[in-house]
Formats: structure tokens, C-alpha cells, sequence
């Protein structure tokens, strides 16, 4: 096994499906944002509406055409430097990874296209209708991904046949253990990066008084729906994911929660500093009780603690430690901030607050940050499995793959994505600089 080639496929398929994951959630969340958005703009006929819809479905369609383009990149690589895993894994992720392919490529492009074409040239109801099949689209695209990668987390509906899993119960493969809890969680936290996305441009608007009538009423929308897919993250999504992993990830649990040493009446961390050797909490902040009763439903239940495991089958403790607490920081600000501003609307106090606009503009990658630090702690808290307690990640990269092969491909992965991302970042600053189009009444700066 050459060690080297592994560690740098893993990195290689880290940075391919980091980058491709900023895309998606922003697209579901501005998906559904632009339903309501349209939806204003057609049953009141509404032109300030319409005007927000035109210009925040030219920033959708830029952020969804990114998206589907790396991530046609990530997935060559199952072939290219996962051939072991892809042969053990290729009867049970075929159905859901063709599935998600009809609706990315298939229904959402399609119903795209006439929502970004068929303005004016349809009736309203059927414009309405195809930015509404867009998201549903996006949303159940996300379905079959997270099907995919929830059994790689609970498998379940297989059995073992020469040395590969084969399908032997679909609906039991789709609805493993972690599929529902795991699905609803994703959902919610892209509903954020929508709202957080929208919320900023609008601030920014507000701030350089241009087409600020029209950014008001956008920003008020997405920080009421903000508000309440925050809340949404924490309870009850985030919470009963976190206890699917207390029942089913119990090594996880440990790793994210920092208990190092099983025990009842366990205590929920607040904050600590990771020492791997050996494996404890310094200067740690702690509410006794309170990780047993949110994992078990009983203050004194037992939950098992990083010492009750092989050692070789204990996660990386630093990275999932770190990477889940600041998503539950980032959860905690997401309400804060939303929760101030919905109550600062009163009056139009929300619009004067120039630090809490300038807030939202460099809140706007935020969500995404959380979005990547969730999937840090779901799939390095996995290993050393790829495929829980079957498949070890050092038994399926493809052999035959050099260490020298893979650093090429990272090198040029790395090049290409920066380009994308600058012409990415450049291409959006135009589109909101030049913000919505004027609409009669309303004041052009």
C-alpha cells in the first residue's frame, strides 16, 4: 500500500468536494427563497417583487451552473482514485447516484431554463411553477446524495457477496438509520446559506443606497425565514441527528462531544482544548448530565466515551472535536443575529443599524463555513471507516494510483478551482453591483 498516494487522494477528494460544496446548499436555499419571491411578485403583481425576482435568479443560475459543473469533477474520482471502494460499493450506489442525475441534469436544467427564458414569453402561473420545480428538483437531488452517503454511515438493506455489498432490500438501503435525520438537517442548514446569502446582498444594497427600497424588502424576507430555519438547525433537526449518532456512531459521538472516558451522567462540553496523547479535555467548560439526557433521553444514562474503543477504530480527535463545536457556535450566531434583526423590523429600526447590515455582508460565506465544518465532523469522525464497520478508507483507494499521479491531480484540481472561484466571485460582484432594475416609484441611486 503506498501510504503517501492515500493520504493525498483523501486530500485531493477533500478539496474537490469542499469547493463542490458550497454550490449546492446556496442553490437550494435561494431555490425556495426565489419560490416566495416569485410567488409575491405574481399573485400581487407585484413589479418590486418581480424586479427582485429577475435579479436574484441571474445570481442563482450562476451559482447552479458552478455547482453542476464540479460536481461532475468530484464524482470521476470514485473511479479514478477510489477503484476498491467503488467496487464494493457500485450495486448499492448505482439506483440513488442515477436517480440524483435525472433531477440535477434532467428536471432542474430543464425547468431552469424556462425560468430563466420564459419570462414574458409564458404565463405567470407556468413562470411560477418552473422556479418551484427547480427547487423541489434541488431538494430531491439532495435526497439521493445523502441516501448515498448515509449508508456509507448506517448501512443497511445488503448482504456480502465476493468480497462486494450487493442490494438485496432497496427501501431499506434509502431509509437507513441516518437517511431522514441526516436529509432534513442538510435541507435546513442550505435554507440558511440562502437566507444569509440573500440578507447580505440586500445589506449591501441598503448600505450604498442603491435600489434600497427594493433591498429592504428582501432583507426583511430573509431574515424572518432566516430566523426560523435557524431555529429549525438547532431544534429539532440538529438535535435528533445528534442523537442518531449517540445510538447508532457511537465513536462519533464520542469524538464530537469530547467524552474521552464512558460514563453516566455524562456532561455536554461547552468548550475545551483537545490533547490527542492522551486523548483529554483542558480547560474544558461543562454542564454535568445534560450529553446523557440529550443522547438518551435520561440524565443518568451511560454514554460510551473514546476509552470503551479499539484504538484503532477511534477518529481523528482534534479535527471533529473542533470542526462540530464551531458549527454549533455558528448555529448559535445564525439565531442571534436573525432573531435581533426580526425584532429590530419593528419600525424599520433593522435599516439604520449600519453595523448590523455590514454584519449580514460578511456573514454571507458563514453558512457555507458551517456547512463544511458539518461535513468535516460527519466524515472524519467516520474514519478510519469509509464504510461503517465493512470498509476501511486504507483498503479502498485504487492501488495502482501514484503518490506523483495524485499530486499532479491536486495541483491542477487546486489551479482550476481558483480560477473558477475568482471568476465566480468577480462574475457575482458585477451582477451586484449593477443590482435590481429600476422600478417605477422606486428610487434609483
Amino acid at each position: 500500500m503506498d501510504a503517501d498516494a492515500l493520504f493525498l487522494s483523501r486530500i485531493q477528494f477533500a478539496i474537490t468536494i469542499g469547493f463542490h460544496f458550497l454550490f449546492p446548499p446556496l442553490s437550494i436555499g435561494l431555490a425556495w427563497l426565489l419560490v416566495i419571491v416569485e410567488w409575491k411578485g405574481w399573485r400581487a403583481g407585484d413589479a418590486a417583487w418581480v424586479a427582485l425576482g429577475k435579479f436574484f435568479g441571474k445570481l442563482f443560475a450562476l451559482t447552479f451552473a458552478v455547482g453542476v459543473a464540479t460536481g461532475i469533477v468530484m464524482e470521476f474520482q470514485f473511479g479514478t482514485n477510489w477503484a476498491e471502494y467503488s467496487k464494493f460499493v457500485g450495486d448499492i450506489f448505482g439506483a440513488p447516484l442515477a436517480a440524483e442525475g435525472v433531477f440535477a441534469f434532467f428536471m432542474e436544467s430543464a425547468f431552469l431554463g424556462l425560468y430563466l427564458f420564459g419570462r414574458e414569453k409564458v404565463s405567470k402561473r407556468v413562470h411560477w411553477f418552473s422556479i418551484l420545480m427547480v427547487a423541489i428538483g434541488a431538494t430531491i437531488s439532495a435526497f439521493w446524495i445523502i441516501v448515498a452517503n448515509s449508508w456509507q454511515q448506517t448501512p443497511a438493506g445488503y448482504v456480502i457477496q465476493n468480497g462486494r455489498a450487493e442490494l438485496v432490500d432497496f427501501w431499506a438501503a434509502v431509509f437507513n438509520d441516518s437517511t431522514l435525520v441526516r436529509y432534513f438537517h442538510t435541507i435546513v442548514a442550505s435554507l440558511i446559506a440562502g437566507a444569509f446569502f440573500m440578507a447580505g446582498v440586500s445589506a449591501w444594497l441598503i448600505l450604498k443606497n442603491h435600489r434600497a427600497e427594493l433591498a429592504k424588502r428582501s432583507l426583511r424576507l430573509s431574515v424572518i425565514f432566516g430566523l426560523i430555519v435557524s431555529v429549525l438547525a438547532v431544534y429539532p433537526t440538529g438535535h435528533e441527528h445528534a442523537r442518531q449518532v449517540a445510538h447508532t456512531q457511537p465513536e462519533k459521538f464520542a469524538a464530537i462531544e469530547g467524552l474521552y472516558t464512558g460514563q453516566t451522567g455524562a456532561p455536554l462540553v461547552l468548550f475545551g482544548i483537545v490533547n490527542a496523547v492522551p486523548p483529554e479535555l483542558g480547560a474544558e467548560i461543562k454542564i454535568p448530565g445534560i450529553l446523557s439526557w440529550m443522547a438518551f433521553g435520561d440524565i443518568d444514562a451511560h454514554v460510551q466515551g473514546i476509552n470503551e474503543f479499539p484504538p484503532d477504530e477511534i477518529p481523528p480527535l482534534w479535527i471533529t472535536f473542533v470542526s462540530f463545536h464551531n458549527m454549533v457556535v455558528l448555529g448559535m450566531f445564525f439565531i442571534g443575529i436573525t432573531a435581533l434583526s426580526v425584532y429590530l423590523l419593528r419600525g424599520g429600526k433593522l435599516f439604520q443599524k449600519k453595523w448590523l447590515l455590514w454584519a449580514f455582508v460578511v456573514s454571507i460565506p458563514l453558512p457555507l463555513a458551517a456547512t463544511q465544518f458539518g461535513w468535516v465532523a460527519a466524515e472524519v469522525g467516520r474514519q478510519p471507516w469509509i464504510v461503517y464497520r465493512m470498509l476501511r478508507t486504507d483498503e479502498a483507494f485504487s492501488f495502482n494510483v501514484t503518490a506523483g499521479e495524485v499530486w499532479f491531480s491536486i495541483i491542477l484540481f487546486s489551479i482550476i478551482y481558483l480560477l473558477l472561484g475568482a471568476v465566480y466571485i468577480f462574475l457575482m460582484y458585477r451582477k451586484i453591483k449593477h443590482g435590481p432594475e429600476p422600478v417605477s416609484g422606486e428610487g434609483v441611486a
